[in-house]
């Protein structure tokens, strides 16, 4: 079966002629003793899928009795610390971190929370949200609902449920319905039904929304999402824009995601992580042909400019090559 984790436009593939039990010795050589082999370490991790990984972490844990992600945890420090741990997690565990992270603590980091309950598929949440009680022992829901508040707590809870329909299939009838209906509830009316815009912009696949938006233009003479910062507000309207340019074009969302990580005074570590560890195996190439073509750079050089080091290395391999 095909992981839901893997898609066909990623920087990573399974390396051919992996052996579990070599990659574990490799690593723990590496890090076992004074000093630290970072390179053997970039080479051994960035260089196999995630599926991979997985089995390296259970031989690791086998032959040595310890928890690998403890162990670099225990060796390692920093940004490059944190890219090696992403890399040995599986990935619905690693969402779920993600968004406990942006949930802790005093105030809630609202754009990672959009962030990835917009850019993962329904099959995705579902298992991100299994993973979230197991290693919490709470429900996604609830901490979702704790710390957030009115409309946009009830959008991101009907993403976390992951219910938007995956058919590829578009149906007309329906998009220019859904279409007049956010009309309606929008631009027609003297204040907003936000309701109906959570309801259709929440469950309807991307195929069928760029289908509504195009009949929206039709209705409104308006691009929807003009109307939406007309109409909305807050993080809620952060929200809904964020769904409308994933349906549009996810990777030229995250590459702007990217862009905003990397730019200006410091970098924002949480948020490049992420993005680069959770889209290697998924659409990776095409994240680095977006940021190309909006900004005139590749996404290579921005990392190189930015971050140093080990962790600056394991990031431009994670990425592969250079436009």
């Amino acid at each position: 079966m095909a992981s839901i984790w893997v898609g066909q436009r990623g920087t990573i593939r399974d390396y051919p002629g992996f052996s579990a039990s070599v990659d574990a010795e490799a690593i723990h050589k590496a890090i076992k003793g004074i000093g630290t082999d970072e390179e053997a370490l970039i080479r051994v991790l960035v260089e196999r899928s995630n599926a991979q990984r997985q089995l390296v972490v259970k031989e690791y844990q086998a032959a040595y009795g310890k928890e690998l992600k403890d162990d670099l945890k225990d060796d390692l420090s920093g940004n490059f610390k944190h890219i090696m741990v992403a890399l040995v997690t599986a990935p619905a565990v690693f969402d779920a971190k993600q968004l406990k992270k942006s949930m802790k603590g005093t105030g809630t980091d609202e754009h990672a929370l959009i962030e990835i309950l917009t850019t993962r598929t329904s099959r995705q949440m579902k298992e991100i949200s299994q993973a979230y009680y197991t290693v919490y022992k709470k429900s996604l829901g609830d901490d979702i609902s704790s710390e957030t508040s009115g409309d946009f707590r009830k959008a991101l809870l009907t993403l976390a449920d992951g219910r938007r329909d995956e058919s590829l299939k578009v149906d007309e009838h329906l998009a220019k319905k859904d279409a007049q209906i956010l009309y309606d509830a929008g631009e027609k009316r003297w204040g907003t039904d936000e309701d109906k815009f959570t309801e259709i912009l929440c469950l309807r696949s991307f195929p069928q929304l760029k289908q509504t938006f195009d009949e929206y233009k039709n209705i409104s003479q308006k691009d929807i999402e003009d109307s939406i910062k007309g109409e909305l507000s807050g993080h809620f309207e952060d929200l809904l824009l964020a769904i409308v340019r994933c349906a549009r074009n996810t990777p030229a969302f995250l590459a702007e995601r990217l862009h905003q990580a990397l730019k200006g005074a410091g970098t924002d570590e949480f948020t490049l992580n992420r993005i680069m560890v959770s889209r290697s195996e998924i659409d990776l190439l095409d994240i680095r042909a977006e940021f190309k073509k909006h900004y005139g750079y590749s996404l290579h050089s921005a990392i190189k400019s930015d971050t140093s080091g080990d962790y600056e290395i394991a990031l431009l391999k994670i990425c592969g090559g250079d436009e």
